[in-house]
C-alpha cells in the first residue's frame, strides 16, 4: 500500500483518474485507514468538492466506514447528482438507519429507478416488507417504469401464486423473461419456493441462456417441493449437458442424500467432490458429515472431521447436531466447548443444538450458562435460538421462564407457539394451554398438526371432553388438517378416561384407514380402569395382532385378569408372552449431579452406587418411622 501513497505527493497528484484508481484500490483492500488517508489527500488537494470524486468517497465509506463518514461526505458535495442521493440511501441502509434513509427519501429532487429500487431493497434487507411493497405501489403511482432488479426484488417477496403469476405476466409484456439471466433464475426460484414446480420448469425451458445459477435453483426447487429423485436427475442431466457443478450444487445434492438416505448416491458424489477439490469448502464437508450421521455411519462423520485442517462454525454445528442426533451428548458438549476455546463463534443451530442436550441431560443451571451465553452473543432475539430456550425451560420444569421468554420474543413463528402449547400441556397448565391457543387462532400463524395434536393432548391431560371434541371435529374444515395417528389416539384416549367407550368406538370404527396400534393403546388402559373386561380382551387381542411382539397387551390384560381373580387366564397369557418372545421395553430415568448423569433402569438390581443410595434411604425410612409417617408405605427391592 506504501507505493500508492507515496505517489499521492508525486506527479499525478491532479489527476482524477488517478484518484479514481487510488479508490478502486482501496475498496479491493477494504482497508478504513487508507480510505481515510485518501480522503485526507483529497480534501488538502480541493477534490473532496468534487462531484465524481465525492460519490466515490461516499460508496468506500457506505461500504467500510460508519454512518457519520457517510454523511459527513454527502453533505461536503456541494453539487450532488441523482447517484450521491442513491449511494447515501445505500449506506444508510447498511447500518440500519431506517427512518433516516426514508426521511433522506423524501427530501431527493430527482428519484431514478435505482433510488426507488435502492428503498424497496433496503427495506427488506432491514426485514420491513410492507415498507418494501407500499414503496413499489408508490413508484407504480409516480409512473416509475420498473426495472428487471425492481421485479426480481419482488419475486423474493412472493408469498402466494396470484401475485407471482402477475409479475410473471409483467415480465413476459417487457420481453425480458427470455433474454434476462437474473430474472429467469429469480422466477425459478419464486415458483419454486411456491411449490410451483411445472412452471419453474417452463421459465427453465424457454431461458435463451442458462448458468449454473440456474441449474442450482432447479434442483433446489426439486428437492423444495419433495421431489428429491427428481432433483438427483436434474443434477445428472447437468453434468452430461457439459455444466460444472460448483460447490453450492454438491452441497445440496448431498443434502439430498441425506435426505433420501441413499448413503451409495452420496458416497458417489463424496468422491466427485474429493476428484475436483471441493471437500476444502466447509460447507460441503458439512453436507457429507450430516450424509454419514443420517445414514448411521457415525464414525465416518467424525473421521472425516478430524481429518479437516480447519474448522469453522458451520463444521462444528454439523458435528454438534450429528453427535445429538445419535445420542452421544456428552460429545456435543466437549465439542462445543472445545469450539468456543477456539473463538469459533457459534450459530443460532449450535446453540439450538447444545441447548436440546443440555434440556434432556444436565441439571438446570447447566441451561442457565447456556441462555447467559446467548445472551453475551447477542441471539436472544434469534427465533430458532429463542423456540430452544422455550423447549430447553419448558423441559426442566421451569414453564414460567419459558412463557417469560415467549412473551418477550419479538417474532413468533408457529414453532413458537407449538414449543409453548407443548411445553405448558406437559407441566400441566392445561387451561394456560388452552388460553394460548385462542389466542394463537386469533392473532398468530394458522395451526397445523403439531399445534392441535399438543392441544387435543391439553384437553386429555384435563379431561376437557367437550373442548376436545370441538377441536377435533373442527381440525378439517377449519384449520384445513386431516386427523392423523396423533389426533386420533388422544381423542379416544380423552373419550375412554371419561368412560364414553361408545363414542371411542365410533370414532374408531369411522376413521378413513385401519387403526393402528397407537390408536387401540389409548383405549386399552382406560378400559381396565373402568373395568370393562370385553373391551379390554377385544382391544388386547387386536394390539397382538397389529405388533405381536409388544409386551403392553399382554401385561395389560393379564393385570385385568389378575385383578378379578382369573389365574389360570392369567397364567396363559404371561407363558403366551414368553412364548412369544416379546420385547419388553425398560423404564428409566436420570437425575444429574454436577457434572455427571446416573441413569436407573426399572430392572436394573444394582444401581451406580447401589449399596451407598439404599444406606440412605433405609436412614430416611428410619426417620420417618421416629416422626410417625406410618401412612406411607415404601419398599426396598
Amino acid at each position: 500500500m506504501y507505493p500508492f501513497l507515496k505517489q499521492v505527493h508525486g506527479p499525478h497528484r491532479i489527476s482524477l483518474s488517478y484518484y479514481s484508481n487510488l479508490i478502486d484500490h482501496c475498496l479491493s483492500l477494504k482497508s478504513l485507514t487508507f480510505a481515510k488517508t485518501i480522503h485526507a489527500q483529497l480534501i488538502k488537494v480541493g477534490f473532496d468538492s468534487h462531484t465524481f470524486l465525492g460519490n466515490r468517497c461516499l460508496d468506500l465509506y457506505s461500504q467500510f466506514g460508519t454512518v457519520n463518514d457517510v454523511l459527513k461526505v454527502f453533505d461536503g458535495i456541494p453539487d450532488k447528482n441523482c447517484i450521491s442521493w442513491n449511494i447515501c440511501l445505500k449506506g444508510l441502509f447498511r447500518y440500519g438507519h431506517v427512518e433516516r434513509a426514508g426521511c433522506l427519501f423524501d427530501e431527493m429532487p430527482v428519484r431514478d429507478v435505482v433510488s426507488w429500487n435502492t428503498m424497496i431493497s433496503g427495506y427488506v434487507s432491514c426485514g420491513f416488507v410492507d415498507y418494501a411493497l407500499g414503496v413499489f405501489m408508490e413508484m407504480q403511482n409516480a409512473g416509475v417504469r420498473p426495472s428487471g432488479f425492481t421485479l426480481s426484488i419482488l419475486m423474493s417477496l412472493v408469498s402466494c401464486a396470484r401475485h407471482g403469476k402477475q409479475i410473471h405476466g409483467c415480465i413476459i409484456r417487457r420481453c425480458l423473461n427470455l433474454s434476462n439471466l437474473v430474472l429467469g433464475n429469480s422466477l425459478i426460484d419464486m415458483y419454486g419456493k411456491l411449490g410451483l414446480l411445472d412452471y419453474a420448469f417452463g421459465v427453465f425451458f424457454t431461458m435463451e441462456e442458462l448458468d449454473v445459477i440456474s441449474w442450482n435453483t432447479l434442483i433446489l426447487s426439486c428437492h423444495r417441493s419433495g421431489y428429491r429423485e427428481l432433483a438427483l436427475d436434474q443434477f445428472y442431466l447437468m453434468r452430461t449437458t457439459g455444466n460444472s457443478p460448483d460447490q453450492f450444487t454438491m452441497s445440496t445434492v448431498i443434502s439430498i442424500c441425506s435426505n433420501l438416505q441413499d448413503l451409495e448416491k452420496g458416497k458417489q458424489i463424496f468422491a466427485l467432490c474429493i476428484k475436483v477439490g471441493f471437500i476444502s469448502n466447509s460447507i460441503v464437508s458439512s453436507a457429507v458429515i450430516d450424509l454419514f450421521s443420517k445414514c448411521n455411519r457415525l464414525e465416518d462423520s467424525v473421521q472425516l472431521f478430524e481429518g479437516l485442517d480447519q474448522w469453522d462454525s458451520a463444521l462444528c454445528n454439523s458435528m454438534i447436531s450429528s453427535y445429538v442426533g445419535h445420542g452421544f451428548m456428552e460429545d456435543a458438549l466437549q465439542l462445543f466447548v472445545l469450539t468456543m476455546r477456539e473463538n469459533l463463534r457459534p450459530t443460532e443451530f449450535t446453540l439450538s443444538s447444545v441447548l436440546s442436550t443440555v434440556s434432556t441431560f444436565l441439571p438446570a443451571e447447566q441451561g442457565s450458562q447456556i441462555h447467559a451465553l446467548v445472551v453475551k452473543l447477542g441471539f436472544e432475539s434469534d427465533a430458532v435460538v429463542a423456540n430452544s430456550l422455550v423447549e430447553n425451560y419448558a423441559k426442566i420444569g421451569l414453564i414460567d421462564f419459558a412463557m417469560k421468554i415467549f412473551t418477550e420474543m419479538g417474532v413468533r413463528d408457529l414453532i413458537s407457539w407449538n414449543t409453548l402449547i407443548l411445553g405448558l400441556t406437559n407441566n400441566g397448565r392445561v387451561y394456560e394451554t388452552l388460553d394460548i391457543f385462542k389466542e394463537l387462532v386469533r392473532g398468530g400463524p394458522k395451526p397445523d398438526r403439531t399445534t392441535l395434536a399438543g392441544v387435543l393432548l391439553a384437553c386429555n391431560y384435563g379431561s376437557f371432553v367437550d373442548d376436545g371434541l370441538t377441536i377435533f371435529s373442527s381440525m378439517e374444515n377449519e384449520y384445513g388438517v386431516l386427523p392423523g395417528d396423533e389426533h386420533y389416539a388422544r381423542i379416544v384416549e380423552l373419550l375412554s378416561r371419561a368412560g364414553k367407550f361408545k363414542e371411542a368406538m365410533d370414532i374408531i370404527d369411522a376413521m378413513p384407514y385401519e387403526p393402528s396400534f397407537i390408536i387401540w393403546g389409548s383405549i386399552l388402559g382406560a378400559s381396565v380402569i373402568h373395568g370393562d373386561l370385553k373391551l379390554t380382551e377385544r382391544v388386547a387381542e387386536r394390539m397382538m395382532e397389529l405388533e405381536p411382539q409388544s409386551s403392553l397387551p399382554y401385561l395389560v390384560l393379564s393385570q385385568a385378569y389378575e385383578m378379578r381373580g382369573r389365574w389360570e387366564s392369567m397364567v396363559r397369557v404371561r407363558k403366551s408372552m414368553k412364548h412369544k418372545v416379546v420385547k419388553k421395553v425398560t423404564g428409566c430415568s436420570w437425575i444429574g449431579i454436577k457434572n455427571h448423569i446416573y441413569m436407573f433402569k426399572a430392572d436394573q438390581v444394582q444401581h451406580h452406587g447401589g449399596k451407598d443410595i439404599y444406606l440412605v434411604l433405609r436412614l430416611l425410612i428410619g426417620e420417618m418411622e421416629d416422626k410417625d409417617y406410618s401412612h406411607l408405605h415404601v419398599i426396598i427391592t
